[in-house]
């Protein structure tokens, strides 16, 4: 005690000292990088400013806009004025915010990270953003034409980094001057400390009847006994509790322990022996006390002994109620934790079951009303419950069945707690006559069993009762009234989680049934391809995952996957828009290409339609790859935008992912879109999916891809249903976290004897040529009864073709579900059909053609344009199989006529 008196007086001192040094440092430091972080922001923004202004002002930045390639005229205009104006980037964007100019060339085309508004309406705009680069303040700086409208953006701007700050020339002075401040004061302290342990040898005697003060007050206050006796076993001091506590006289100090009649005998013995005793009971004047005695001996004091004494009779007395309280709360917490890990009613009353058997009841039964589990609201009365969940601690209980479905009659105490909302307490199952009634004979075996006690409690959320918990016990006492309030608890924290549950599960169930309305219900009859195809919503709710199969003229199938981005009803009701726009533009016949542009301009208009305040940020984004398979020639002509390349399973079993070339997501506009050709040998599989698929947290987009090849190779000739199954079952988990959109399609080729074609001179003459060379066709296919139809509607096409189109003209005939014919010609104009008067001597050709064709259009290709008609074969199911088509759903090989 000598010493550490002027020990801690100085560390006191030494502590301030330093805590004065560090806050005028810090102080110092801040005041510093205020100041340079102010003056940096200003710089930055004047050099960004002056550099965008310039540059948006230079000449000929408009006629580089002009040009076809802006970047390629402007990326090392950029470059160069970046690196002589000292700035770190000089960005040229359309008024979109679509870069034409960046450092990294791999951001040109990219969305402009920033603000544009306010330089769209002709203001300089400057501001801080985390962009590509980092750190930077950029400003943006309108570009005008010359009527005063903009025509681009100019950004310019610097990493904050980059511009020279004050803070590394001062910092390290200030911190040096902070360290030798720190040295000096460590100094000082130390020489003080020295000084005064020398001259300080005992404490003052006003610090000494203080301390005494102190020590006198806390020993008679505390509300434990203490007592000191010495190596003589003389008692040296007892406090007021103690001479409470074991009854002693007022004279008790400097008297022995066996001097005292007061003290129980076994007391009397522990204070003599001066053993050492931990909590220790014993019983002194009526009362339980705990008793500990250490020794003094040790560490240089004299010998004897401390005991302390505490009274625990009222401890004693409410422990049981206590441990028994402890377990309650444990057993809260417990179903606080486990109760509603999943949205799922069943698992929650099984969660619920596990958390009360054993520790609550015996065996637990949760019935729930039948419609709850299919996310309906509950019935009025207990009728149609159905049992969910049985636990107990044996298997061979007498009670219901899991799954059964039970209609309580009124008088038992399920339906008491059903109809009335509150907990029902049976303690004496042999003696409940209303129990009993509902089955006589189970309930005999029940008690027969062991079961002796009920607790139904009513399972309750938002003032609807959904179905009921029933406790059971066999091994313990019966519950009472006290564990009834304990079940409405536990029964409680689970009633808002089936709740949750079974409105989880009616949400789910209606966008579910909303997306499946509108994908495709069954596929359209067609002869191209063999489909098979899989979709599997996630479990966490619906997303905007599609696909489609839709025939095009001359027995051509277009395929269609794609997906919308973000999850929910306004996913899934994008994906039905553009599902509907993909019908729509193939009804126009476009390639793929022009389609995905088509697709792209309806995106950026769903965004700019649905711009409001409660939509803010939330931007729609999609994928799609649409591809375009013709039997014919075996051409596969696709195209994709931001989706997946798809699979291709050559007939010898090995599998290929083609080069598609990759165009931006739909919505992003300004890029066009490129189209892959492929020529498939027959009996190819084309495999077609979205990233739910293959794309996992726990994986690499690379190794879902190497799965995905692995499930498809080695099976060429495993039908694509199968091989659907095969690989969903390879690739995803038991409960996906995204939708799955899954389309394997097999290519099958036209033989070549179901296609006659002829080139066609430009000769009005031809026609009648032409006449009897497609009715000698036709009666060596058997469609002799379609040969005057087909001869109308050829020599109107040819006619036309010849009167208004260009050379050259080419016929081709197609025998398939349908008989078609297609004309083709060099030119681009496309016929209309009109309505002649009398009086006119022409324009009915074309109105004969949609009177004897089932269908028939105009589609362009990059030769011209092809001017087709279908016409209904008399009897399909009479049309023998040919090159191996599957006709009706029969299976007949190939006939040569």
């Amino acid at each position: 005690m000598v010493r550490s008196g002027p020990r801690s007086v100085a560390g006191q001192v030494f502590l301030l000292q330093v805590a004065l040094v560090v806050l005028l440092v810090v102080c110092g430091v801040v005041a510093l990088v205020l100041q340079s972080e102010r003056d940096t922001s200003t710089e930055a923004k004047r050099r960004s400013i002056a550099v965008a202004q310039t540059f948006a002002h230079s000449p000929g930045i408009l006629q580089a806009l002009r040009a076809p390639d802006p970047s390629k005229v402007l990326q090392p205009l950029t470059e160069a004025g970046r690196k002589s104006a000292g700035v770190d980037f000089i960005v040229v964007m359309n008024t979109k915010g679509i870069r034409y100019t960046h450092p990294l060339p791999s951001k040109i085309g990219h969305r402009f990270v920033g603000r544009i508004g306010p330089s769209l309406a002709g203001k300089v705009y400057t501001e801080s953003v985390h962009g590509p680069l980092g750190h930077e303040v950029q400003a943006t700086v309108p570009v005008d034409d010359a009527h005063g409208r903009v025509a681009a953006l100019v950004s310019a701007g610097l990493k904050v980094k980059n511009v020279t700050s004050e803070v590394d020339r001062q910092l390290p002075i200030i911190l040096a001057a902070g360290a030798g401040a720190l040295v000096v004061t460590t100094g000082g302290t130390a020489l003080v400390g020295r000084r005064l342990r020398r001259q300080t040898r005992s404490l003052a005697p006003e610090e000494m009847t203080r301390m005494y003060e102190h020590h006198d007050t806390v020993l008679h206050s505390v509300r434990e006994g203490v007592l000191i006796v010495d190596a003589d076993r003389r008692i040296l001091l007892a406090n007021d509790e103690a001479r409470r506590l074991l009854e002693l006289p007022a004279d008790v100090e400097g008297r022995t322990v066996r001097e005292l009649p007061e003290l129980d005998p076994a007391m009397t013995e522990l204070l003599v022996s001066g053993r050492e005793a931990g909590d220790e009971v014993h019983f002194a004047g009526g009362r339980l006390l705990a008793v500990n005695q250490r020794a003094t001996d040790r560490a240089g004091c004299p010998g004897g002994s401390v005991v302390t004494l505490r009274d625990s009779t009222e401890l004693q007395a409410v422990s049981g109620r206590a441990e028994v309280a402890r377990e309650r709360l444990e057993l809260l917490y417990d179903a606080g934790l486990g109760l509603g890990t999943t949205l799922d009613v069943v698992r929650t009353a099984d969660e619920l079951a596990r958390v009360a058997v054993p520790r609550f009841a015996d065996f637990v039964t949760v019935d729930v009303a039948d419609g709850v589990l299919h996310g309906e609201e509950p019935g009025p009365t207990a009728t149609d419950m159905r049992r969910v969940t049985v636990g107990g601690i044996r298997d061979d209980h007498p009670l219901y069945e899991k799954g059964r479905l039970i209609d309580f009659l009124p008088s038992t105490p399920q339906a008491r707690s059903y109809d009335a909302g509150r907990s029902q307490l049976v303690t004496d199952l042999s003696a409940a006559q209303d129990w009993q009634a509902q089955d006589p004979e189970r309930a005999r075996q029940i008690v027969e069993f062991g079961i002796h006690s009920l607790v139904t409690a009513p399972i309750q959320a938002r003032g609807v009762v959904l179905g009921m918990v029933n406790f059971w016990r066999s091994k313990r006492e019966p519950f009472d009234q006290e564990e009834l309030s304990l079940a409405e608890e536990l029964v409680a924290r689970a009633a808002v989680s089936i709740d949750n549950a079974r409105r989880y599960t009616r949400e789910h169930a209606l966008a579910v049934t909303l997306q499946r309305s509108l994908l495709p219900r069954t596929l359209p009859e067609q002869s191209a391809l063999d489909v098979g195809y899989r979709y599997l919503p996630a479990q966490s709710g619906v997303s905007g995952d599609w696909f489609d199969v839709i025939p095009l003229p001359g027995s051509r199938v277009a395929l269609a996957v794609g997906d919308v981005v973000g999850h929910g009803l306004h996913a899934a009701a994008t994906m039905g828009r553009l599902r509907t726009a993909v019908h729509n533009f193939s009804t126009l016949d476009l390639p793929p290409d022009e389609l995905l542009s088509h697709l792209d301009d309806l995106v950026g208009r769903i965004d700019q339609n649905e711009a409001c305040p409660e939509t803010s940020g939330e931007i729609v984004g999609a994928t799609c790859l649409y591809a375009i398979y013709d039997p014919v020639t075996r051409r596969c002509v696709m195209a994709r935008a931001g989706h997946l390349a798809p699979a291709l399973v050559h007939p010898d079993g090995s599998v290929a992912f083609p080069e598609v070339p990759a165009g931006p997501p739909l919505g992003l506009g300004g890029m066009p879109f490129q189209t892959a050709e492929l020529v498939l040998p027959e009996g190819s599989q084309l495999v077609l999916y979205t990233d739910g698929l293959i794309e996992d947290r726990t994986r690499d987009l690379d190794v879902g891809m190497e799965l995905l090849r692995r499930a498809l190779a080695g099976h060429p000739d495993r039908a694509p249903e199968e091989s659907c199954g095969a690989v969903l079952e390879a690739l995803l988990p038991e409960r996906p976290v995204d939708d799955v959109a899954l389309l394997i399609a097999r290519t099958r080729v036209l033989p070549a004897e179901n296609v006659a074609d002829w080139d066609v001179p430009r000769d009005p003459a031809a026609v009648s040529g032409m006449r009897a060379a497609v009715s000698a066709q036709l009666d060596v296919w058997g469609l002799s009864e379609l040969g005057f139809g087909m001869e109308l509607v050829l020599s109107e096409l040819i006619t036309n073709a010849i009167r208004y189109g260009s050379d050259p003209i080419h016929v081709r005939l197609i025998r398939d579900r349908r008989l078609i014919c297609e004309v083709a010609d060099a030119s681009s104009t496309s016929p209309h059909l009109r309505y002649a008067a009398t009086t006119d001597e022409g324009g009915r050709g074309l109105f004969l053609v949609s009177q004897l064709a089932e269908r028939w259009g105009t589609r362009y290709t990059d030769q011209g344009k092809v001017i087709w008609a279908e016409l209904g074969v008399p009897d399909p199911g009479a049309v023998p199989e040919l090159g191996g088509f599957l006709v009706d759903g029969v299976d007949e090989e190939t006939s040569a006529g």
